[in-house]
């Protein structure tokens, strides 16, 4: 997808069409969405548990500045009782996922540092990635940002990271599976879904919400802790892309 949108803008001169552009690729996944919800097949996390398969440590990106205020912003005006809203330092793009969920991982753990170290080998003389963030899409699990990389760095940091996980004989939690869409979550259900429409419709009136163009100069592996309703998320390795 990256030498497409890259194409389009080096062509598009219009602002208005450039968006349209970006956003074709989201719609399809948009409508899916849709339908699953309104289907009554919508999903809901529970509570963090040792060796559960979701929100294990992870690679990440976190957008900063103006565009993850908006993206706050717009989150807080989701009414979703029961359910876990997004914003801030939460906020985040996924590289991969790296292991089941564990509550404390020690500064001197082997995987931890395999992590930290095949991030800073895939990081290496990469610059800060830039993505335009735009579009509000339900799925199954919740509510999402499409994010639309403008250059190429992302792919190559995931491509990189994989291989150097693999070099250390460390297989992450993702087993190979290319994630074929780059998004924020704004939010995840943490309960039966009450009431699909409402949050549909919620959707549909930010369907076009455009939050910016950002860097993303610094690359994490995180680990997840939930604190009452609010997802947490600590930095446990980091490394900056654009340095040799």
């Amino acid at each position: 997808m990256v030498p497409v949108l890259l194409g389009l803008i080096s062509h598009v001169q219009d602002a208005g069409a450039w968006h349209t552009a970006l956003m074709s690729d989201f719609a399809e996944f948009r409508a899916k969405g849709r339908e699953a919800l309104l289907s009554g097949r919508a999903t809901h996390d529970s509570p963090m548990v040792e060796g559960g398969l979701r929100w294990g440590a992870a690679a990440v990106l976190r957008p900063e500045g103006e565009v993850m205020t908006r993206m706050t912003e717009l989150a807080a005006t989701l009414d979703a009782p029961g359910h876990w809203v997004h914003g801030g330092r939460t906020l985040h793009v996924t590289i991969r996922s790296l292991e089941p969920y564990r509550e404390h991982i020690p500064v001197d753990d082997p995987l931890r540092r395999a992590y930290g170290a095949a991030l800073a080998e895939a990081a290496e003389d990469l610059p800060p990635a830039r993505a335009y963030f735009a579009g509000v899409s339900p799925h199954p699990g919740g509510v999402l940002v499409g994010v639309h990389p403008l250059d190429e760095t992302m792919e190559t940091l995931r491509k990189r990271f994989s291989g150097a996980l693999d070099a250390r004989g460390v297989r992450d939690l993702d087993h190979g599976r290319v994630r074929d869409l780059w998004y924020v979550s704004l939010l995840h259900f943490a309960a039966p879904l009450a009431d699909p429409g409402r949050i549909v419709e919620w959707c549909d009136a930010h369907a076009d919400a455009d939050f910016g163009t950002a860097e993303l100069p610094t690359a994490e592996i995180v680990q997840f802790v939930l604190t009452g309703t609010t997802v947490r998320v600590g930095s446990l390795e980091q490394v900056t892309l654009g340095t040799a």
